[in-house]
Formats: structure tokens, sequence, C-alpha cells
């Protein structure tokens, strides 16, 4: 990491954003305390040191898994022991919340008989058993289905509500969209734009969502189109500060069939590629995908 310098307000959803490899997970490393920073400061809840406050922390990592033979109520137990609960409280703290998460019924089943995204589920319930006040995420929508990221996204929004600072890391824009309060947006170890989503979308250029039926190839010829992401029946076009959405439509509507023709600001995988460049992006998912 390369003078990355960002803070993370208290009691929000906070998005670390970046392609494979950009530096994500070493930064998160380092905001749990399993890394140590060569220079600079680093305070988190208020200390120096992440180690001082691992106890306030949950941190659920990218690279997951379970103890197959171990029942879902032994995971949790076991891993609020760890976090320094005894076993009569962790087990009491673990039965709650797999009851409360919709899991009350697998609480003495083995693991191995868990969906993937039941597994994904105990894991974060585990992160959250010692009721940390911040929650690191490593990416994790990665690898779920449509069904299942839903479900992630509603627990990230419930540990808003209990009052948790929240910080994920993805690759997947449109989730970090849906859901964040802020967001760092890091390319190659440097930090390319941070602030809350309305004022990093306000530093981007209008833009305009098309969805057609045609040929949209001509799109990025048109008078006042700086750029087009087409993706055949959908596109964003970055305009020109002086461009004439009207002006854009009417030449359009004579070749193409418009189902939507929206002046909005610009999507966030819009912000990324004007900032970086569309091929350095490439790597980055601009819709949820179950990778």
């Amino acid at each position: 990491m390369d003078r990355i310098s960002a803070e993370v307000p208290r009691g929000t959803i906070y998005g670390f954003l970046g392609a494979n490899g950009a530096g994500k997970t070493t930064t998160l490393r380092m905001v749990t305390g399993i890394l140590y920073p060569d220079s600079g400061e680093l305070s988190v809840l208020g200390s120096p040191r992440a180690d001082l406050v691992k106890h306030r922390t949950g941190y659920l990592p990218e690279e997951k898994g379970l103890y197959k033979r171990m029942t879902a109520g032994q995971i949790v137990t076991y891993f609020g022991s760890l976090k320094g609960l005894d076993r009569a409280e962790a087990r009491r703290r673990g039965e709650e919340l797999l009851r409360r998460y919709g899991l009350g019924e697998w609480v003495d089943r083995k693991c191995d008989s868990l969906s993937k995204g039941m597994g994904q589920k105990v894991q974060l319930l585990a992160t959250l058993i010692h009721d940390p006040e911040l929650v690191v995420l490593d990416e994790p929508f990665s690898g779920l289905d449509p069904v299942n990221i839903e479900l992630m996204r509603e627990l990230i929004l419930a540990m808003k509500r209990d009052g948790r600072t929240v910080i994920f890391s993805t690759h997947i824009l449109e989730q970090a969209e849906q859901i964040c309060d802020s967001i760092l947006l890091i390319h190659r170890g440097r930090k390319v734009l941070d602030g809350t989503l309305a004022e990093v979308k306000a530093s981007a250029q209008r833009g305009v969502l098309l969805d057609y039926d045609g040929d949209g190839a001509f799109l990025g010829s048109l008078p006042g189109v700086r750029r087009v992401n087409d993706a055949g029946k959908h596109a964003e076009l970055t305009l020109e500060e002086d461009a004439d959405p009207q002006a854009i439509l009417a030449a359009v509507v004579g070749r193409l069939t418009v189902r939507r023709f929206d002046l909005r600001e610009p999507s966030l995988h819009e912000v990324f590629v004007r900032s970086v460049g569309a091929e350095e992006a490439a790597e980055m998912a601009p819709v949820g995908d179950a990778r």
C-alpha cells in the first residue's frame, strides 16, 4: 500500500473497492491487526495498535471454511470461546444468533450438511458472537448465488441497524452501490477516490442510462457523448459538460427503439472506469455475479 489516507465514520457501511490485487485484503489485514504497516499511522477504534482492540472487532476473511464434522452450534461456540467468552455464555449467544437468523433447526446438525449459503451465514455469525463494534468482511459476496447475495446484504444492513461499523471489500460494484454510505476506491495500492457515495458520484460527469432494442454501435459517435459502456440492450453514456441530452435523445430515437432514457448520476462502475481507464477496470464486476 502506498500512502493511503482515509477515515471510516462510526456506525456506517464503508466499502473498500478495487480490482483483484489492488491491495484491499492487505489493507483489511492491517485494520484487523494481522499485518502491521511499515510506515504511517493506523488508528482502530481510537487505538494506535489494532491488535489491542481485537476483542472489539470481528473479521471474516475471504478464504472461508468450516470444520465439517462440528455442528453449527459448536462452530459458533468455539469462535466465541476464542474471543474470550466462557463456554456456557458462548453456547447461549451462539444458539440465540442461530435462531435469530433462521438457523435454529441447524444448531445440532453437522456443518457438512449445510448449503454454501448457510455455511457462510454460520461463519458470519461466528464473527459476530462477541458483539464487536467493528466488523471487517473480505469479499463477503464472492461465490454466492443471487439468493445468498440478497441474504448477505440483509445481514450487513442489520449490522448497521445494530450500531456497528462495517468495512467490507468487494470487486462487485453493484453490491457496494446498493448498501455503502462511503467508499474507498484503490488501484494498485494507491487511493483513487474516497468519500460518501454522493460525493464520489458528484465528482464525475453526467450520464444517460439507455435501454434499447437495435444496433447501438453508433452511440459512441454521437455529438456530446464522451464514452459508452454498452451491454447490448443497456448502455450508459458519459456526456460532455455542454452536451444537450434532448439532442442525443432525438438522434437515438431515429435509429433505435428506446425503452428507457434517463439522465442521472453515473454508476460506481462508470466512476471507476473514468478514474483508472477501461482496460485497467476490466477485472471489476459492474453487476452482481456468483463467482
